[in-house]
């Protein structure tokens, strides 16, 4: 867990919520619920600390308590919440130790698949990548910063999709959750977007050429700028880090 009690300072960072309706997902009520709150912890609109109310939940989006409460095992099992006994269920503080370890396993994982996708990818694939570049390059133009981080992560899942290994992307993207959480702070960083940007040409333009050495190299240093950047929010944002 990322917090082991109460966040200090409670009032000065809660503020209201503003769910995604329930209608934007598909599946049971609870799942649906699950990925609303998700979404919200995700994206920071809920701060780290921030306690989740679960009548205001049930408000919002005019439900019982029952699927907030299976919504919110959902997320303790994550890492994303703690449940307190006697006091509430708080969104989690980061760990910089979780958040490095996230991006380890992270790591692992997509320079073994680059090294395995430099073998095997076929020319509409090649087609697949390079459309989602286009798509970046029009997205960073337009300066739609979280549309272009949905297209990096769309690129990320292409190619682990390409290895043919299905539960691959979940693997990945469950080791990337307090990752892509903490990211939302240095978000828009314009210089970071260009930099992206470019990690992404280099990497495609290794996996056109089938060059396994150049796909595993750019991926590696595409992947390692990014802790680059998170290494000093523990610094810059003590009260969103759980104690050490």
């Amino acid at each position: 867990m990322l917090s082991t009690g109460p966040p200090k300072d409670q009032g000065e960072i809660e503020k209201p919520v503003q769910l995604t309706p329930l209608s934007s997902y598909d599946g049971t009520l609870s799942g649906r619920v699950y990925h609303s709150l998700k979404d919200a912890i995700l994206s920071l609109a809920y701060q780290p600390g921030q306690i989740l109310r679960k009548g205001d939940i049930c408000d919002q989006l005019g439900i019982s308590r029952s699927p907030v409460s299976e919504a919110v095992t959902r997320l303790a099992a994550e890492g994303l919440v703690d449940v307190v006994p006697q006091a509430g269920t708080f969104v989690a503080r980061f760990s910089m130790d979780e958040i490095r370890e996230g991006a380890f396993l992270r790591e692992a994982l997509e320079l073994a698949a680059i090294e395995r996708v430099a073998d095997t990818i076929t020319d509409e694939q090649v087609v697949l990548l390079k459309r989602n570049l286009r798509v970046q390059e029009a997205l960073v133009e337009d300066r739609d910063f979280q549309g272009f981080y949905k297209m990096d992560a769309d690129m990320h899942e292409l190619i682990l999709g390409f290895t043919g290994y299905r539960r691959l992307a979940r693997m990945a993207e469950t080791s990337w959750l307090q990752v892509n959480r903490a990211r939302q702070l240095i978000l828009p960083n314009p210089g970071r977007v260009a930099d992206t940007l470019e990690e992404h040409r280099l990497i495609i333009a290794a996996l056109e050429a089938r060059d396994a050495d150049a796909a595993r190299a750019t991926t590696q240093n595409h992947l390692r700028q990014l802790l680059r950047y998170l290494e000093p929010l523990e610094r810059e944002h003590p009260e969103m880090f759980a104690p050490r």
